[in-house]
């Protein structure tokens, strides 16, 4: 049996090993996600994302509990920081949501950034569309946790969810843009804490002039507020359905994705094929013989010449 049929079958290793390949940018994986792709679009990607110590782990496990009680399969890719000894995720999925090991409707895995920016691995939006073909019927993603600069997360999910924590009342005028004004859904987590209410309102004051974003008050270490949380998530999918918003993302998505590919391509294209122009053209940058810009054109022109001399 294909590796692909097996993960279309929920076969847990394949899809384990197909992200591993997809992580170590093996290119027999890509091809093996071409396979996948016809199969996707039906998981509903959920992104969360957080400052450091707001409890964006914590509130994945007690979310993926309430989903699981609705009868709802989960997949979860939990970004990491990467190992600068090892490259790979410095914390583990299995430490922090052990109880869920065990459980045949759920796949969790941990990535490292390797290199990632807006809190995200390179890699993820792939492990993303294998747990969608595996049947995943909700993908969470929890990303790094580096704060505002996490827009990223917006691009690669149906349902974005901003994680904050009492405290953060005096600083919030400060977030005017970014995660602050995309985030579809906002949590203050260890609600129990002074502030909380107060952070909520304030919430709900700068996001009036927006659609009703909801405000969830959670104590995920206890599991609470999580069943709001759930229902909310399930809201906001069915609005995105209803109203075409839906669509419209994923086709951004798609988009994005596609530009990430070619840019990717391409950039190996230059790398492997063109050492000796990288090399002068570096240097003449150093002597100040040409500029940047100048350089990426000569590169870009060159690397038309070779594309076409390779397809004729």
């Amino acid at each position: 049996m294909e590796v692909s049929d097996k993960i279309l079958a929920g076969d847990v290793k394949a899809v384990a090993r197909l992200m591993t390949d997809l992580e170590n940018k093996v290119p027999e994986a890509m091809k093996e996600l071409g396979s996948l792709y016809p199969h996707t679009g039906k998981a509903h990607i959920v992104g969360i994302t957080g400052a450091p110590g707001v409890g964006k782990s914590t509130l994945v496990n007690a979310l993926i509990n309430t989903l699981r009680e609705k009868e709802m399969t989960i997949g979860v890719l939990a970004v990491d920081p990467t190992s600068p000894f090892s490259g790979g995720a410095l914390l583990g999925d299995r430490v922090r949501m052990q109880a869920h090991g065990t459980d045949q409707g759920v796949f969790i895995r941990s990535l490292a950034t390797r290199g990632g920016t807006g809190g995200l691995s390179r890699a993820a939006l792939s492990m993303v569309h294998v747990l969608d073909a595996m049947g995943k019927d909700i993908v969470l993603v929890e990303t790094v946790g580096i704060g505002q600069a996490e827009i990223e997360i917006t691009k690669i999910t149906d349902t974005s969810i901003l994680v904050l924590v009492p405290g953060w009342g005096d600083t919030i005028q400060l977030m005017k843009a970014g995660i602050l004004e995309a985030a579809d859904i906002f949590v203050v987590n260890k609600a129990n804490q002074d502030g909380a209410e107060s952070l909520k309102m304030e919430l709900e004051a700068m996001m009036s002039a927006k659609y009703n974003v909801p405000v969830v008050l959670t104590e995920a270490i206890i599991n609470q507020g999580t069943e709001q949380l759930a229902e909310d998530i399930l809201k906001h999918k069915e609005m995105l359905i209803s109203s075409g918003e839906l669509e419209k993302r994923r086709k951004e998505r798609a988009k994005h994705e596609l530009i990430a590919a070619v840019e990717s391509s391409i950039r190996s294209f230059v790398e492997t094929g063109m050492e000796k122009d990288l090399e002068r053209l570096t240097d003449d940058l150093l002597q100040g013989r040409t500029d940047p810009n100048s350089a990426a054109q000569e590169i870009i022109n060159r690397s038309i010449k070779q594309l076409k001399t390779i397809t004729t």
